[in-house]
C-alpha cells in the first residue's frame, strides 16, 4: 500500500472527527505512521482509534502485513502543514532558521510563502522548523 492509498482511505474519517491530516509515512518495512491534528482542541484516544479502525478495514493485514501508529502531532513535533500554522495564530512559537538563528515570538500570520512572527516576515525557504513554544 502507498501513502496516497492510505491518505485517500482515511481522509473522510479524519474530517468527520474534526481533524486534519498532518502526515502519512510508510517505511520500507511497511511501518505506517498517521499524524493528525484537531481543528479545535486536542486529538484524543477516540480520534486515533477511529482512524486506526478505518485503516484496518481498508487494508487487510493478512494480505499485506503492516504495523500502524496513529497519533497527534504533539507539541514536540515541528509544523508540517499550513493548517497547523493557521491553528497556532496568536500563540508563541519557536522558529529555527537555516544557519542556526532562533526566533521566538507570537505567530501573527501564515500563508503559503511564509510566516510573520512579532512583525518579522520570514519565508519558508529560510526556515528549518517551527514548533509551539513550550513554557515550563
Amino acid at each position: 500500500m502507498t501513502k496516497e492509498q492510505i491518505t485517500q482511505a482515511i481522509e473522510p474519517a479524519v474530517k468527520a472527527r474534526g481533524c486534519f491530516l498532518v502526515e502519512v509515512t510508510v517505511s520500507k518495512e511497511n511501518d505506517i505512521e498517521v499524524i493528525i491534528e484537531k481543528e479545535e482542541g486536542v486529538v484524543d484516544w477516540d480520534d486515533c482509534a477511529a482512524i486506526d479502525q478505518v485503516v484496518h478495514a481498508a487494508f487487510d493485514q493478512d494480505v499485506e502485513d503492516y504495523a500502524l501508529t496513529v497519533s497527534s502531532a504533539g507539541l514536540d513535533r515541528p509544523f508540517k502543514v499550513l493548517r497547523q500554522y493557521e491553528k497556532a495564530l496568536g500563540s508563541k512559537v519557536d522558529v529555527w532558521m537555516k544557519g542556526g538563528k532562533k526566533v521566538k515570538g507570537i505567530l501573527e500570520k501564515a500563508d503559503e510563502n511564509g510566516i510573520t512572527v512579532d512583525g518579522e516576515a520570514i519565508e519558508f525557504a529560510v526556515i528549518n522548523s517551527v514548533r509551539p513554544y513550550i513554557e515550563f
